[in-house]
């Protein structure tokens, strides 16, 4: 943090409420959302998983609240049950051919996943997260800025085990990447294809335009300005370990990137940050710059990297004008006037593929909203950026999870009409991007800190812009132990409880302010509430061993294996589980775990779309002991696109089965098995 942004703080701490006019006296009813409803209408049968774990959020603007939930959607969807491991947190719902096997885990998206998993009440699947992919998981296919975001998941939980806890991996790794380092420049550089943006500007001209799949090295803006962020992180975790050698030492690695991309990527031609060329060929040489302005050259305002200098503030024109890099619908990933701007030249049968030559990425739209959202809370230096053109790209962004009637966020999009453009079936409901994080930091305004303060600054535009909103509420929000709500009522009319900015820490108001504004007030950390863990004894990661199924129908390896591959979803346009065939007769999945195990519980997930598959009328289970199966649990209305639980006191035995009665002419589809020993 900037010294002059302390101060400010120091002061607008001291001075909470007295920054602007007396708001009018609370109403003793409190505003409050009607939880147990929302979660209800939002998820289904689905609900309690939900109203245990998210905070809740509602607004003027149905459309944030739709992305919203369906975010959480997204966000439990991709977790996956590895089962001694825990959770992961999966890019894609299903397997691709270069994720890590069989984990199906991906490094390049953790930021995103840590971000939006951070603010969980349930702590349980971020913390596996990170400590799978720092226990061996992290296998530096693709770059990354896992540390910085660790980092920031502290800012949020203030667990210091937590943050200490892989310190010296999270060093390990970070030096594994001086083989992607130019010693005498200081400066990174990287593959655009495993900097996950294949078709490029560096990539396609170092083919001459005849391709850039592969290729194109260069130092980027994105690579050294996650290295930067990564160092300062271990920097940061150093100091607060008390070793003052390495957090001095990863200081100054930090300020050595910071200093570099200043002087180097800094396009003062284009008055943008923008790649260096790596290599010599035919078509490109080392060290010259690229030729055209992309949108990875604001990814040094994500991580607060550049000084507060209108210098450098002017690059955030070239976002706002329709013949650079706003499009239509959305953010270009690089200017309408480069030579191979949205040339197609990768298909996947007659499909179009993923490219970075134009397309909408809400992977990277993601990473400029928060470098936006950086720069007008905490620089003076804004050039023309406002936070209505801020509230215009959320809004531009939220619109392209709707296609039709129906929430389903794909790779990427067209800049002019916002349609989906690689239409995989890989590409349903993908997890590369973040959106919960951007409403709580940036539109709700909690700006997550390392001290005992509780800073909030809405980044709203005032009453009678045509982006503002009248009013929202979040509640339930976990910080350093706490549980946060955040109201704005324009003018009181929607909560009936005074007019302006209200924040509350436990069910008790703390602060408040008639106008949209910055608020910041002491808050002493207390501990968080324990992780819970629970192992799913029922997982297998590779097909063929053990926990081993098999059913009555439906016998294709690929299936029986998704009944308990630890990935639960309900979306009808990704298939998931073990369906069996239409049939009056009672239907059974059996998972043998080829010894002897502990069993007190299952969790059963079916899946239903009201024409082919429905849950079953009943279902009851059963263990194999003594050379015979013996019933423990029974339930006669399992729920559809739900969980399903039964439980039993503990047994001993090496087979599980479960039997169910399908419903006349309907499949039954079972989207997850699971078992537990308590």
């Amino acid at each position: 943090m900037r010294p002059k942004h302390r101060m400010i703080l120091a002061a607008v701490a001291l001075l909470a409420t007295a920054a602007s006019p007396p708001a009018p006296a609370p109403s003793v009813h409190a505003p409050a959302l009607d939880i147990p409803a929302i979660a209800k209408a939002r998820f289904g049968n689905d609900a309690p998983w939900y109203e245990a774990r998210i905070p809740f959020f509602e607004s003027a603007d149905p459309q944030i609240d739709a992305v919203y939930y369906y975010r959480w959607g997204l966000f439990r969807a991709h977790q996956r049950d590895l089962g001694a491991q825990g959770y992961i947190t999966t890019e894609f719902a299903d397997d691709v051919d270069w994720q890590r096997h069989p984990y199906a885990s991906l490094n390049d998206a953790s930021g995103f996943h840590i971000a939006e998993g951070r603010w969980l009440n349930d702590r349980r699947f971020t913390d596996d997260y990170i400590n799978f992919m720092y226990e061996g998981g992290n296998d530096r296919h693709f770059t990354d800025y896992m540390a910085d975001s660790v980092w920031g998941r502290y800012l949020v939980d203030g667990d210091r085990e937590a943050v200490l806890a892989h310190r010296k991996t999270m060093r390990h790794i970070y030096r594994l990447w001086d083989e992607k380092f130019d010693f005498d420049k200081g400066l990174y550089f990287v593959e655009p294809l495993l900097d996950a943006t294949e078709y490029t500007v560096s990539s396609i001209d170092a083919s001459g335009g005849k391709d850039g799949f592969r290729g194109g090295d260069a130092f980027r803006p994105s690579v050294n300005s996650y290295m930067f962020a990564n160092a300062r992180a271990l920097s940061r975790i150093a100091e607060m370990a008390g070793d003052t050698v390495t957090a001095e030492e990863y200081a100054a690695r930090a300020d050595a990137l910071r200093t570099r991309v200043l002087a180097d990527l800094w396009n003062p031609d284009l008055g943008h940050f923008t790649d260096r060329h790596q290599l010599t060929n035919a078509y490109v040489r080392y060290w010259q710059p690229i030729r055209n302005r992309e949108l990875v050259g604001y990814l040094p305002w994500m991580f607060d990297l550049v000084p507060d200098e209108a210098k450098y503030a002017q690059a955030w024109a070239h976002l706002l004008n329709p013949a650079s890099l706003a499009g239509k619908a959305g953010m270009r990933t690089v200017e309408k006037n480069y030579e191979y701007y949205m040339r197609q030249y990768r298909y996947l049968s007659t499909a179009r593929e993923c490219q970075w030559n134009g397309p909408i990425w809400p992977y990277q739209t993601t990473q400029i909203l928060i470098g936006m959202a950086n720069l007008l809370d905490h620089y003076d230096a804004r050039g023309s950026v406002t936070r209505s053109d801020w509230m215009r790209e959320l809004r531009l962004y939220t619109q392209l999870h709707f296609q039709g009637g129906k929430l389903d966020l794909e790779e990427d999009y067209d800049p002019e009409t916002g349609k989906p453009i690689v239409g995989l079936a890989r590409s349903h409901h993908y997890f590369h991007s973040g959106y919960v994080d951007l409403i709580l930091t940036g539109l709700v305004g909690i700006r997550p800190r390392a001290d005992d303060v509780l800073e909030v600054n809405p980044l709203l535009p005032a009453a009678g812009d045509l982006q503002a909103l009248a009013w929202f509420r979040a509640e339930r929000v976990p910080y350093h132990g706490h549980q946060v709500s955040v109201t704005w009522d324009a003018d009181g009319s929607h909560y009936g409880a005074g007019r302006g900015l209200t924040i509350a820490v436990d069910g008790r108001e703390v602060a408040r302010k008639a106008q949209l504004g910055r608020v910041a007030v002491s808050l002493a950390r207390k501990a968080n509430v324990p992780i819970v863990r629970e192992e799913n004894v029922a997982v297998q990661l590779v097909r063929g061993g053990y926990p081993r199924p098999d059913a009555s129908s439906g016998i294709d390896a690929e299936k029986l294996h998704d009944g308990i591959d630890g990935r639960m979803w309900f979306y009808p346009e990704l298939p998931n589980g073990w369906d069996s065939a239409v049939s009056s007769k009672p239907q059974w999945y059996t998972v043998d775990f080829g010894k002897t195990v502990t069993l007190a519980r299952a969790e059963l997930a079916f899946f239903a779309d009201d024409r082919t598959f429905e849950a079953p009328r009943t279902v009851f289970v059963e263990v194999f002991q003594g050379g015979r199966w013996r019933k423990v649990a029974a339930n006669t209305a399992p729920l559809a696109n739900g969980i399903t639980e039964l439980g039993w006191p503990a047994v001993q035995a090496d087979r599980i089965r479960v039997t169910m009665a399908p419903t006349a002419n309907r499949a039954i589809r079972l989207a997850e098995f699971k078992a537990f020993a308590r």
